[in-house]
């Protein structure tokens, strides 16, 4: 967290937080959703300005219900998801070396992977609690030249960087939140 945020946050703690107003998009966009998209269950725009989607990222972080904010000073702008928390890039450079990277610019280390019953692929890290992401669906080619399904197309492995073979599970998309412990609308619970 950016230390003007802490700063605020001591200045003014009783702010009231506020909900619906930003999503995170299932490719990993930031969008501003004011009341029409909020009332019609549109996406919103797309936040472009390089600075503030520094800002966001820097002071991006769950509380203890599971429930993703953005510190926007002392103000809590709880976030909107279009799938999960994170969402992964992944990549190959000229030697076949794969890398994740989180839409905050962060490197990503799988632990586990997991297919939904949608065809999503989603990775969860080491870090405590885990992290959970959803690859980018632009990326689902790179995957499967790493990946070998089952028939079943829901198992199978994923071929990792140096030797790591992880196994892929089956997982209902309609259980993910609740499995990796995260709120999809904290708006719904207002």
């Amino acid at each position: 967290m950016d230390d003007i945020v802490r700063q605020a946050l001591t200045k003014w703690p009783n702010v009231p937080s506020c909900t619906g107003w930003l999503l995170l998009d299932r490719r990993g966009n930031w969008r501003m959703r004011d009341e029409a998209a909020q009332a019609s269950g549109a996406p919103g725009t797309p936040i472009r300005h390089a600075a503030l989607l520094a800002f966001i990222n820097r002071n991006y972080e769950a509380d203890e219900r599971g429930q993703w904010f953005f510190q926007n000073g002392p103000q809590r702008v709880y976030v909107e998801l279009g799938y999960t928390p994170w969402v992964v890039r992944l990549s190959a450079d000229a030697d076949g070396v794969l890398s994740l990277t989180d839409q905050a610019g962060g490197a990503f280390e799988p632990s586990a992977v997991f297919v939904d019953d949608e065809g999503g692929i989603l990775f969860v890290d080491g870090s405590v609690p885990p992290r959970v992401a959803v690859l980018h669906d632009h990326d689902l080619g790179v995957f499967s030249d790493h990946a070998k399904l089952a028939d079943d197309a829901v198992s199978g492995d994923f071929f990792w960087r140096d030797g790591v073979i992880l196994p892929l599970r089956p997982v209902r998309r309609g259980d993910v939140a609740a499995r990796f412990g995260f709120v999809v609308s904290p708006a719904e619970g207002q």
